[in-house]
């Protein structure tokens, strides 16, 4: 059997339920997809959006929605090898991808401070206008669940903020374009296991930065990856309560928080409300 129709039918059989079933719920329950969308399914090269871009391809053909799908790769300045095996990966498992070059490596090297942040903000902007001059009205991101969980704790433990990486968003400078993340709901060990299944091997990080195993080793979010492989050993459902917090906020017990317009703090009203514990 050919590499893609076995990583095609483990997809929706072996992984079925770890996979294809939380795609689906995801794609549903967060309303993703509508009639008529053109969605850019946005390549990296690593396992998350190979395995989105198999995912796809299986809604595209079992799906009840009309929609339809291309599939880029943004090049940010990928070396030789990383650029062979996305294409190398891209034909294995029968991907029409098309890569659009952008020489963004190369300058956030440059730069003394902030390179992540500003490397992720100039790949997220090129990928938008890629794709809207490609006729898209989305574009779709690999992030999985313990991506959403990561940046959850990694904004309390060091920006001193509570938020969440949204299902969904709108974008605020590409007017009718619209983010979505449909493997949301997606465990990252359910990724290496299909990985591992179909003989898979994809490319890591490829930013200058974290070329080098040391640097990558002691990234941020490794950090927070092993402290919450740590908690699970002592509480093996830490992982699902991290993910549900930032859907059962209780507002009347928070000090302040703020919306894109306006900050709101609890003695703006806690006089007028008079509640008593």
């Amino acid at each position: 059997m050919r590499a893609w129709n076995e990583a095609e039918r483990s997809i929706v059989k072996t992984y079925r339920k770890e996979l294809w079933a939380r795609f689906v719920r995801a794609i549903s329950e967060y309303d993703m997809i509508q009639e008529g969308d053109v969605i850019a399914c946005c390549i990296s090269g690593g396992k998350d959006s190979m395995l989105m871009a198999k995912l796809f391809q299986e809604l595209k053909r079992h799906g009840k929605i009309d929609f339809d799908v291309k599939y880029i790769v943004m090049d940010p300045g990928y070396n030789e090898a990383n650029r062979n095996k996305i294409i190398e990966n891209a034909k294995k498992l029968e991907i029409p991808i098309e890569i659009f070059p952008a020489r963004i490596f190369s300058y956030v090297t440059t730069l003394q401070k902030n390179p992540c942040f500003i490397c992720a903000r100039m790949r997220r902007g090129h990928l938008y206008r890629i794709a809207q001059e490609n006729g898209c009205n989305k574009i779709a991101l690999g992030h999985h669940f313990d991506d959403v969980i990561e940046t959850i704790l990694m904004g309390m433990f060091y920006a001193g903020q509570y938020q969440t990486m949204m299902p969904k968003l709108h974008s605020d400078n590409y007017e009718g374009m619209e983010l979505i993340r449909p493997l949301y709901l997606i465990r990252e060990a359910d990724v290496l296991r299909w990985c591992k299944h179909n003989d898979l091997s994809f490319i890591r990080c490829a930013c200058k930065f974290t070329e080098d195993d040391e640097v990558e080793h002691f990234s941020k979010r490794k950090e927070i990856k092993d402290l919450i492989a740590q908690l699970h050993e002592v509480n093996p459902y830490v992982e699902k309560n991290i993910f549900k917090s930032s859907a059962n906020v209780n507002i009347g017990q928070i000090i302040s928080y703020f919306d894109k317009e306006k900050s709101y703090h609890f003695l703006d009203t806690y006089d007028e409300e008079k509640k008593y514990e």
